[in-house]
């Protein structure tokens, strides 16, 4: 079995994030201090969480496994209370510590439990999806949604630890695996274009978690957070250009109540801001039409047919807009991200209706 990789998140609280195979024996020295912990999972890893549960008794934590629902409905006020109701019970206290077990939903709302649970308490995190292991695990983020939005109520609060075990990637369901290479082949395109490459020269090997180059990928992406976190923790600079895609991809998911995988709404998004910037004069047409062959290449979407009214409506709350003004990350060339500020309306027309183009049916939803 090949070494684990350790990648160093910089910063105020600097952690690890491992990637590797067998990973379990780690977690133990990343809750150390903590005499109870609770594991947080959905249900549909209630197998694994009680594992990982079991593994924390033998080391001698007084371990909790605390089941949430699955997918996007965990992110809710209610379910975070619920989770404020246990720690409660239990008796945290400030040296206690959590454990996410489960994709990027279950990482958001432990990370924002933690943060608030006597106003912080340490939290590592086991991602078991690939979308989890590039973005949402890292980087201190946490958050839940409301009837406005997606991820409109968090605070950053980085984690003790970060396990990333690519054996869970082995019984991910294909269209979620797929989902989570829209967040690797956006970090591509604004920062580490040998990404692109490795995926354009074998799509088929790219959209299997047991391709050749998947450990590549998967550190690559960490690799390009870890790096932009540790500099711009709160989204203060460079980090905001790691939301590349993400304003029409979160409009997306709002005015579909969350029924679009993140991942495939974020890959329309990245379709939409390569041909606002190039609309906009600021990407060639070649790197903007590189977008659609790379996402398509590996089974994600393109294009969305649904009303620009409501989409419209629904950016305006990104956590990007200043007043009336919406601000959308846009290359000036390849891994040259910049801030596109108050775009002319008629341009985001134009590109929205490049995105809505009939190309046949979808690969993947």
């Amino acid at each position: 079995m090949t070494a684990p990789t350790r990648i160093r998140v910089d910063g105020d609280a600097p952690y690890d994030v491992v990637v590797g195979e067998g990973l379990l024996g780690e977690l133990a020295a990343m809750v150390s201090g903590s005499q109870r912990v609770a594991v947080v999972h959905p249900a549909s890893l209630r197998t694994t969480a009680e594992a990982v549960r079991d593994d924390l008794l033998a080391q001698g934590h007084e371990a909790h496994a605390v089941e949430v629902p699955d997918g996007e409905k965990q992110k809710d006020l209610k379910v975070a209370a619920y989770l404020w109701d246990v720690l409660g019970q239990v008796g945290f206290t400030r040296t206690d510590a959590l454990v996410a077990v489960g994709g990027g939903a279950t990482t958001d709302l432990t990370g924002f439990v933690a943060a608030t649970w006597l106003r912080g308490v340490p939290v590592v995190h086991v991602p078991t999806t690939l979308l989890g292991m590039v973005d949402a695990a890292v980087g201190g983020k946490t958050g839940i949604n409301t009837s406005a939005g997606k991820n409109l109520v968090g605070s950053f609060h980085p984690p003790a630890g970060v396990l990333c075990d690519l054996t869970a990637l082995e019984t991910l369901p294909v269209h979620d695996f797929v989902a989570g290479l829209a967040e690797v082949v956006k970090v591509g395109f604004t920062h580490d274009p040998r990404i692109l490459e490795l995926v354009e020269a074998d799509p088929k090997a790219a959209r299997s978690s047991t391709g050749p180059h998947i450990r590549e990928l998967v550190e690559r992406a960490i690799a390009v957070k870890a790096q932009v976190v540790g500099d711009d923790l709160t989204e203060q600079g460079a980090r905001e250009f790691l939301n590349y895609g993400h304003t029409l991809g979160h409009a997306i998911e709002k005015v579909e109540d969350y029924g679009w995988r993140h991942g495939a709404a974020v890959s329309v998004g990245l379709v939409f801001v390569a041909e606002l910037g190039r609309l906009a004069g600021r990407l060639d047409d070649a790197t903007a039409a590189r977008h659609r062959s790379v996402l398509e290449s590996v089974g994600l979407p393109t294009s969305y047919t649904g009303e620009w009214a409501k989409v419209h409506a629904a950016m305006r709350i990104d956590k990007k807009t200043r007043g009336n003004r919406l601000r959308f990350v846009v290359l000036d060339a390849l891994a040259s991200p910049r801030i596109l500020d108050d775009p002319d309306p008629t341009l985001l027309v134009a590109a929205y209706e490049e995105v809505r183009k009939d190309r046949g049916p979808e690969v993947y939803l």
